[in-house]
């Protein structure tokens, strides 16, 4: 196949785990150190969509995988998913394009050493089973997503948001949630 890396194309094969029936479409942003990213079965990956662990092609990363992406979800083109300690996608999880996904962030707390040369700080990231997150959302380090979740185009997810809920905003915020005595409110 020309216009995709699959599982038995000879880049899907470089991957920690590529499901069979996921594709990850051309032309691809940035791809690298494959082998710290697992995807599982019947997932689509859109065009233009920046995929990485850690911080440079070859890194040694301190976890595997580093991103985990579940089975039958869908990453909407020109999205990004930068993962440096742990970004777990669960099953079902579908995106509107130019989604944002990210485990690590830049310190800024010394004002005499520029931005880029501080720590960047790693917090764990979690995505719940059948959730979706709309166009141009932002999911930030230890952002934890329950399932069943809706986040609202442009948002910026920062904290936790709990199963069974919509949210919007900057940062997101529950705007309604579902219980099992009173449905949606």
């Amino acid at each position: 196949m020309n216009a995709a890396i699959g599982p038995d194309s000879r880049r899907g094969k470089k991957f920690g785990k590529f499901g069979t029936g996921s594709i990850i479409l051309f032309p691809v942003t940035t791809i690298f150190n494959e082998n710290y990213i697992h995807i599982g079965c019947n997932t689509m990956i859109g065009e233009h969509v920046a995929l990485s662990a850690g911080m440079t092609p070859g890194q040694k990363c301190l976890t595997n995988p580093v991103v985990r992406i579940g089975d039958r979800c869908l990453i909407g083109r020109g999205s990004g998913i930068v993962g440096h300690l742990s970004i777990d996608i669960g099953n079902d999880v579908w995106t509107g394009h130019h989604v944002y996904i990210t485990d690590q962030s830049h310190g800024y707390a010394d004002i005499s050493v520029p931005i880029s040369q501080q720590s960047q700080p790693e917090r764990a990231v979690s995505i719940g089973d059948g959730s979706w997150l709309g166009h141009g959302v932002v999911v930030l380090p230890g952002a934890k997503i329950g399932k069943h979740v809706a986040v609202g185009a442009n948002s910026v997810v920062t904290g936790d948001l709990p199963d069974y809920c919509v949210a919007v905003g900057s940062p997101a915020r529950v705007i309604k949630q579902h219980t099992q005595e009173y449905g949606w409110k």
